[in-house]
Order: C-alpha cells, then structure tokens, then sequence
C-alpha cells in the first residue's frame, strides 16, 4: 500500500516541507505526530512508528530534523522506513549535510526529489547518482535543464547508468571476514561467528554481466561435488540490489550488473565454533601493598605461512597505576591512563609464535574493589590477517561478460580482521 504524504519538521514539530501524494491526510496531521512523539518519550514507550485514530505514522530523525511519513493504509513499515534512509542518503549526497539550515536553503530541489523518488505515494528512483543526472544543482540554485531522462531511468537496472567507459577494465573483490569471540577466564569459548562482506570495486564499461562463485555448501552438495574441496555454510545472507535474487534462490548463483565504483555485494554470518587466532594469557603478582607485576603471553594460533598486521593487545589496569616500566619480547607497549589500559602493539604477528611482555605499575591506593573491577574488563585484541579466511571461503569463479567482448581483469584479495574480541582473566 501506498504512503499519503511526506513531511519534513524542525525539532519542534514545525513543517518545513510537506509532500502530499494522495490527498487524504491534511497538513495538521504534523500537529497531532509532535504530541505523540511527546507523550511517549515521555512514557519511555518512544518508537518509530506510531499508531493514531487510524493514521500511521513513520519517522526518523536525523540531526535537527525530523522525516515522517504518513499513510491511512497497511503499508510495509519496512519498506517505508529503509525508503526514508535513502531520503536522508539522496539530501546528503546533495547537500553535503542534512539539516534545518540546508533544507531551508535548498526547499527547490528537496521538492524536485521528493517527485521524483515517489509518485502517487510508491517510491521509484532512490539511487543518488541517477537523480544527479537530470536534477542538478550549482550552489543554492536549480540548474534548468532539457528534461531528458537518463538510460538508468527508463531501464531495468537503476543502479548504472549507460555509456560509462575505462581504458582499462577491471574488478577488485575483497572477501572480508571479522571475527567476534568471547572466552571466559577459564578459557572456554563463550561466543563466537564470523561476519562476512564481499566488498566490490568495478571499473568497467558499457553494461557487463557478472557471475560469481563461492565455495557454496548448499550449491556442492546439488551439484554432487561436496567432499571434493572445503566447503561453507552461509548464513544470514544480504545482497545488494543488482543481485538476481531468483537466480540465486533457483540455482545459488551470484549474478549481476554491477553498480560503478564501490559496493558491497554481500553480507553473511557463520554462527560455526571459531578457534581463537590470537591467544592471550595474563597473570598479575602484587608483589607489594603499593606494586603490581604483569605477565603478558600472545600466541598466534594460525598457520605459519600467514601472518597478522596491526596487532593491538589492551590488557586493563588500574586506573591509579603509575611509573610504568614495561619490557616486550615483540612491538612496543604503552600505557594509555584515558583507556585505563597498558597497550600493547605489534606489527607483524607470524602465525605460530608466541611473544611475552613484562609490565610493572606502582600503586598509590589499593582497594579491593579497584582489583575486582580490573578483573572484570577483558583483554581486547584487535589484529587483521591478509591473505587468510577464518572460515576457509573461496571465490572458485568471477566472470564479466560484456557484448563488446573485452576482457576484464579480476583481482580477488582476502582480509581476516578482529570484531569484537575479548579475552576475560581470572
């Protein structure tokens, strides 16, 4: 079902802009959505959608603004709210920032979008770069122009416009793989899943077809190949909208004509048990009323041939500890009072290795409580690891086809980084 109208209100639930596309929710409707808003923030019920005398009402608020859409009929709030991100996407690629001030100053062309991205209350074109196409604007001012819609317009695919062309073709994809773990202090591992991204760079021309192919478990198996290779189970995937979903549903095939220049194809969760890549052990010894002594062991846990980059241990300390004196078999180490925290950096981690760093604080004040709430932060690592995948994914295939025939060059790269990852000590 369709949406009634469109407004655009200060913080103080004064319409700025009204869009009607239906004509059947009047403008003081705006009056009767502050006063809601009002009511249940002030309940703690505040939600984003709210329901009133058979008017409903969907809102986001963005700086010192409010968007709300209004409608009398069963809409998808899903799709309503997503289409009220991709407002504040589409005013702030135009206005660099979307505020009272520059909606005000620009209320031409925030009219100008809002026809062109809904009609009669269903959203049509919501991707900025093709608006930009045929509604311009230098400065403050409305460009006038012959009203000539793009390709991208009146074709299939919104995402990309015809005619773009490079001297030289090709695709970057970079499969990138973070890790969240949790362990507890006995060693166990509390949490763990790995969230993917394929992340896209396409500098190619004309119109290309691109077909994908991962180490897909559930494709091997209908194809009788599994057993033959490491294979993964996705799941929780999110594509982007030039992925043919039907295709992928009949066949698990990724195809699709990419956008220009850099998206994330894919999205996916593996809810697996993950071996910790970095292992952390620490122990501490007051070895007097106003001294504490750590001792620090890092211990990579993946093959010898990878490596991990950027390596950052936060091991928690008191937030009274002074004159440290530290000592790293590896890296350098800091203490850092704002994070309450020694840090600990190593720049190059080979797998397999294990490294110790020695640290002694003094103590001006020592309190049961202040040991206890030490106890409670876990370490935090952060790391990244190139040219390795947790979970052992695999692009098998990356295709471009384009009528012109040309050749294109794809570069695949794996990155394995850090998420949330925390180490608790007894």
């Amino acid at each position: 079902m369709a949406t009634s109208a469109i407004f655009i209100l200060d913080m103080k639930g004064k319409v700025i802009i009204y869009r009607d596309y239906r004509g059947d929710v009047p403008i003081s409707y705006a009056d009767r959505f502050i006063e809601k808003v009002a009511e249940l923030e002030d309940a703690g019920k505040a939600s984003p959608i709210i329901q009133d005398e058979g008017v409903t009402y969907l809102y986001l608020q963005h700086s010192n603004v409010y968007l709300l859409a209004v409608t009398k009929s069963n809409v998808n709030a899903a799709s309503t709210v997503y289409f009220l991100h991709k407002l504040i996407d589409v005013f702030t690629k135009y206005f660099e920032q979307l505020e009272e001030e520059s909606v005000r100053d620009n209320f031409v062309t925030v009219y100008e979008l809002l026809d062109e991205m809904m009609d009669f209350g269903y959203p049509q074109f919501t991707e900025a770069n093709i608006l930009q196409e045929f509604i311009k604007t230098e400065a403050q001012k409305m460009d006038v122009v012959e009203r000539k819609a793009p390709m991208a317009v009146t074709n299939a695919v919104s995402w990309r416009s015809e005619g773009i062309k490079y001297k030289k073709n090709e695709v970057f994809l970079d499969v990138v793989e973070s890790v969240n773990l949790l362990v507890n202090a006995n060693g166990g591992v509390v949490r763990s899943e790995i969230m993917g991204a394929l992340k896209m760079r396409t500098y190619l021309t004309g119109m290309p077809e691109c077909k994908l192919g991962l180490n897909d478990r559930v494709l091997l198996e209908s194809q009788g190949k599994l057993g033959k290779g490491k294979s993964v189970e996705l799941e929780d995937m999110k594509f982007h909208q030039c992925v043919r979903l039907a295709r992928f549903e009949n066949d698990r095939t990724i195809s699709f004509v990419p956008p220009d220049g850099a998206f994330d194809l894919m999205t996916y969760r593996i809810g697996s048990h993950v071996k910790p890549l970095i292992w952390i052990e620490c122990t501490s010894n007051s070895s007097s009323a106003s001294r504490v002594e750590f001792l620090v062991k890092a211990r990579s846990q993946f093959k010898e041939r990878s490596a991990a980059t950027n390596v950052e241990i936060s091991i928690p300390v008191a937030s009274d500890a002074t004159a440290p004196v530290v000592k790293a078999s590896q890296g350098s180490a800091d203490y850092a009072p704002e994070k309450e925290a020694l840090v600990w950096k190593i720049k190059n981690f080979p797998g397999g290795k294990e490294f110790m760093l020695r640290a002694k604080f003094s103590l001006p004040t020592i309190r049961e409580d202040t040991e206890v709430s030490i106890k409670k932060r876990p370490i935090q690592v952060k790391f990244e690891i190139p040219y390795f995948t947790v979970s052992g994914i695999q692009v098998r295939y990356l295709k471009v086809i384009e009528k012109s025939g040309y050749q294109a060059l794809p570069w695949v790269r794996y990155i394995t980084q850090s998420g949330e990852y925390e180490i608790r000590t007894n």
